[in-house]
């Protein structure tokens, strides 16, 4: 009688792989989501921008923008601020960062004076960077008259 005490296949061995199929198929479902999300996630009060010629400039992760509408009301984002209230709405979307740029987005129908006026009201609240936004011309025009 021979016993044999070691056998060289081990059906029951452990498995030392990763199977990472699951873990790209949650990737790009991840994917798929931001690219729909991040669109949604930007400013969408309607407003009739002047347009400029000026070199475009770096924008910042989480602007703040002031928009003036066509009726002189005020929004902050997407929300709308009484002109009393400018102060501490501008210090809640800001963190209470006076250095960080404020976007004014300004439509044409709105009066130099009036965006003066709550330029003004910025400055008296602290807030001494301001950005003025306006559309790009199509119009490539420089000043030395080419």
């Amino acid at each position: 009688m021979a016993i044999k005490l070691g056998h060289d296949s081990d059906e029951f061995a452990e498995t030392h792989e990763i199977n990472v199929t699951p873990f790209i198929d949650v990737i790009l479902v991840l994917l798929i989501i931001f690219m729909i999300a991040a669109p949604l996630a930007t400013v969408d009060i309607p407003v009739n921008l002047p347009s400029t010629t000026a070199q475009r400039q770096e924008r910042p992760d989480k602007p703040v923008f002031l928009t003036i509408k066509a009726d002189r009301s005020l929004a902050i984002g997407e929300d709308v601020v009484a002109r009393e209230g400018l102060r501490q709405a501008l210090e809640i979307a800001s963190k209470g960062n006076r250095n960080d740029h404020i976007f004014v987005r300004a439509d044409k129908a709105v009066s130099y004076g009036d965006v003066m006026q709550v330029m003004n009201d910025m400055r008296a609240a602290g807030f001494l960077k301001v950005a003025l936004v306006a559309l790009e011309s199509q119009e490539n025009t420089s000043p030395a008259g080419k």
